[in-house]
Formats: C-alpha cells, sequence, structure tokens
C-alpha cells in the first residue's frame, strides 16, 4: 500500500515544530539568569502600566492643599507634588505616553531603516548612491532646532504624533546599520543560490535576507524604544515642547523649576519618582537585549 504524503501538511508540521522549539529554547535561555525573568517581568510591568494605568484613576487627579510636598507614606508611597497630588498617580498616569511615544518611535525608526538599509545594501550602484545620500540628509538634520520649530505650530498632544517626528528624525543609523549587514549577507551562499535561481528581488529579501537579520532587528527596535523614550523626556523637561499632556518628562521640569526639587529635601521624592521609573525600565529592556542575544546566537547557546 503506498502513502502519498502531502507537502503542504508536511511543511506546515515543520514550520509548526520549529516554532515549538524556538519558543522552548526561549524559555530555556531566559530561566538561564534570574536577572532576564526579571527584566521581562519589569517590561510587562510597564506594559500593563501604560494599558490600565490611567483606568484606575480619574480624568483630572485630584489635590489636596493640605497635603503640598506630603512625605511618602502607606497612602503616598512617592509623597505629593507641589498641588498636593499623589506622585504615584502621576507617574502612572503619564507612562501611556511616554511608552506608546517610545513605542511607536521604534517601529517608524526600524521599519523605515530597515527597508531602506536592505533595498539599498542589495541593489547596490545607482540606488544605494540615492538612497544613502538620503540617509546622510536624514542624519544631518538638527532635531532639536527642527523640535523648537514645530512645537510653535504643533502641540504633540497625541503620542502617535511625537513618536511620528521623533521616528522620521531617527531612522538613519538604523538604514546605516542595516545596509551594512546586507552588504555582508549578500554574498553569502544562499543568497547566491536563490539570485542564481532567478527569484524576484522582493522574494531574496523578504524571505532569505531579511529572517537571516530578524535578530538584529529585533534588539535594534528595544533599543530604539530606550532611545525614544530619553529623547521626549528630556525634550520635556528643557520645556522644548508646551505641557499638553501629563508624562514624566514633564513631572522632572516642574519638580526642578516649579517645585525646587534641587534645592528643598522635601520636593526630592517627586524628582525621584519619574528618574526610578525611566531607570527600571532601561534596566528590563537591556536585561531582555542581553537575553535576545544568546537566543539568537548559537554559539552563546551552546556554552
Amino acid at each position: 500500500m503506498t502513502v502519498t504524503v502531502i507537502p503542504e501538511v508536511t511543511a506546515g508540521t515543520t514550520r509548526a515544530t520549529l516554532r515549538r522549539n524556538f519558543w522552548r529554547g526561549v524559555w530555556r535561555v531566559l530561566r538561564r539568569k534570574p536577572s532576564r525573568m526579571a527584566g521581562v517581568v519589569i517590561v510587562l510591568l510597564f506594559a500593563v502600566m501604560g494599558l490600565i494605568g490611567p483606568l484606575l484613576y480619574p480624568e483630572h487627579l485630584p489635590r489636596d492643599d493640605n497635603a503640598l510636598y506630603s512625605p511618602p507614606s502607606l497612602r503616598h508611597p512617592f509623597g505629593t507634588d507641589f498641588e498636593g497630588t499623589d506622585v504615584l498617580a502621576l507617574v502612572v498616569t503619564g507612562a501611556r505616553y511616554v511608552l506608546l511615544t517610545g513605542l511607536a518611535t521604534a517601529v517608524i525608526t526600524v521599519a523605515l531603516g530597515t527597508v531602506i538599509g536592505l533595498f539599498a545594501g542589495f541593489r547596490r550602484g545607482r540606488w544605494d548612491t540615492a538612497l544613502m545620500r538620503l540617509t546622510d540628509m536624514n542624519l544631518a538634520i538638527p532635531g532639536l532646532p527642527l523640535l523648537l520649530v514645530l512645537s510653535a505650530v504643533w502641540k504633540f498632544e497625541s503620542p502617535i504624533e511625537m513618536g511620528l517626528v521623533l521616528g522620521l528624525l531617527g531612522w538613519g543609523g538604523v538604514a546605516r546599520a542595516v545596509r551594512s549587514q546586507t552588504l555582508s549577507l549578500r554574498e553569502r551562499g544562499f543568497i547566491e543560490a536563490a539570485r542564481g535561481l532567478g527569484l524576484p528581488t522582493t522574494h531574496i529579501i523578504g524571505r532569505e535576507l531579511l529572517p537571516s537579520m530578524a535578530p538584529y532587528i529585533a534588539m535594534n527596535m528595544l533599543i530604539a524604544v530606550t532611545g525614544a523614550v530619553y529623547a521626549q523626556v528630556g525634550l520635556f523637561f528643557l520645556g522644548v515642547l508646551p505641557f499638553e499632556a501629563n508624562n514624566w518628562g514633564v513631572m522632572l521640569n516642574l519638580a526642578v523649576f516649579n517645585g525646587g526639587a534641587l534645592t528643598t529635601p522635601a520636593a526630592l521624592p517627586y524628582l525621584l519618582a519619574p528618574l526610578l521609573a525611566i531607570l527600571l525600565l532601561t534596566l528590563g529592556i537591556v536585561l531582555i537585549v542581553d537575553a535576545m542575544d544568546e537566543i539568537f546566537n548559537p554559539r552563546l547557546r551552546e556554552e
């Protein structure tokens, strides 16, 4: 009796097995070091804070004129600000703007940089020259003066708007790095074989080059999130952008310039709370990047 094997079913089973093995490997790498699990937990906590946190508080946070700069307590774990508002509530409600801006910036930065870098590195020639000149122009744009001009007519009320501007200003470095990786990979045997078979450019880039660079792109995306957090918090702290939304940068600005946190010990918790949030978020992302390096590097897994 002859058994006929359907190719589509076999391919689907193989892909499912590869996915299961991949996620089992991810779990093993994360469990190997408790710090990596801590990084995942930290990032998940911030994600939950950004999604659910603002729903736990009213739109306008209550103020207490009798509790200005109240010290940390069970009711106010990080004390209160110069208006008697709970500092923890400010950190939680301000997380959504910061995280959404960081995510939008990372997606736009990595998407543009990856597409341009891949195409330029693979096609080379005139396309490479034209796209790299465009990349050089992007890298030469002075971001701070441009944001100063935009802030005069644009209030950046939405984190997507802020992420769009930061992403359009920040993709040049990723494009350069991806192009360098593409120039190295395009000379490999499997790419030469695909070109010899006459496969279209879109197929080679999407099915051959892109999966090989996925780990590098994923790590760049996580790093872009931290860069976007620093950029937006710094801009709000410097007062470059109007205070139309609560976020950690606004808290730092008000703590230093309105609350005198650098000279008044009572206002110090108001300054330290957003700094601690930024530090923990960065630490969580760094720990995950460390795990990803081992997940996608066979040599490190063997060690």
